[in-house]
């Protein structure tokens, strides 16, 4: 590590970027941007972001997107206390919330370890606000009374073992970086007689490269690769889907079917 700075005084800031959409960011995050002196941001991060850093601000790209790691988490712990040593405010921008499968706190614990001094600036997670600005409720009366949030791969590049226990509840069932896993994930819903169980993927929420595309357990592979869908995107498992005006000419339909079941 470096030398300290006699100048500034080191301290990091977390700050969650939101769901892509710029806007979307919080005022306290986007203030957090004004005074920083080094941002380190991910690849989930949209760039129109940055429009609210400091001019002179060191903006430094790490990557971290699933299968493109431009810097691995050590290397990044690293080099944001490097940066506060030498610099002074580093802002952590991080998409979504930094401690929904942000690895927010391995950041924060690592920087404790240089008596580096960190604020946390939460962001809206693309868990529920992708979904309700498809006007999707992760919860609602008579429908659904709680919600999952699981992560599609773990880092063994395996399934979450808590997808199978949230494909057998009643719950709404979100599934963040799950796209590659899609067909397993069908198949865990599948041998739970959940085949007609209404089902949206999103890609890239709130962005001008937003698809959305809805079906049901039974179809929602075919659906996806039909609309081309491609990382990162969220997946909707549960009967709020059914709200959405996209399932509305397949309602009836399906609903009949429930019945003849």
């Amino acid at each position: 590590m470096s030398v300290f700075n006699i100048d500034k005084e080191p301290r990091i800031t977390l700050v969650g970027a939101g769901p892509g959409d710029p806007e979307l960011i919080t005022l306290k995050g986007a203030n957090a941007l004004k005074t920083a002196d080094v941002v380190l941001y991910d690849a989930l991060v949209n760039e129109g972001v940055l429009d609210y850093a400091n001019p002179e601000a060191i903006k430094v790209y790490v990557g971290k997107r699933s299968g493109e790691h431009s810097f691995g988490q050590d290397a990044i712990n690293k080099l944001m206390v490097d940066y506060a040593l030498n610099y002074g405010h580093v802002v952590r921008l991080k998409g979504g919330d930094p401690f929904v499968f942000g690895r927010g706190y391995e950041e924060l614990d690592f920087a404790a370890g240089y008596s580096i001094p960190v604020s946390v600036i939460p962001g809206l997670s693309s868990s529920i606000s992708v979904p309700g600005l498809q006007q999707i409720p992760v919860t609602h009366r008579g429908l659904s009374e709680s919600f999952w949030v699981v992560t599609g791969t773990t880092s063994s590049g395996k399934i979450s073992n808590d997808l199978y226990e949230a494909a057998r509840s009643k719950a709404t069932v979100v599934v963040l970086m799950g796209l590659g896993k899609l067909k397993e994930i069908v198949k865990l819903f599948q041998n739970e007689g959940k085949g007609l169980l209404p089902v949206a993927a999103i890609q890239s929420g709130s962005t001008e490269n937003e698809k959305f595309a809805v079906g049901v357990v039974d179809t929602i592979v075919e659906v996806v690769l039909e609309k081309e869908m491609k990382a990162p995107a969220l997946l909707i498992f549960g009967e709020v889907v059914s709200l959405h005006p996209s399932f509305l000419p397949i309602r009836d339909f399906y609903q009949a079917l429930k019945e003849e079941i």
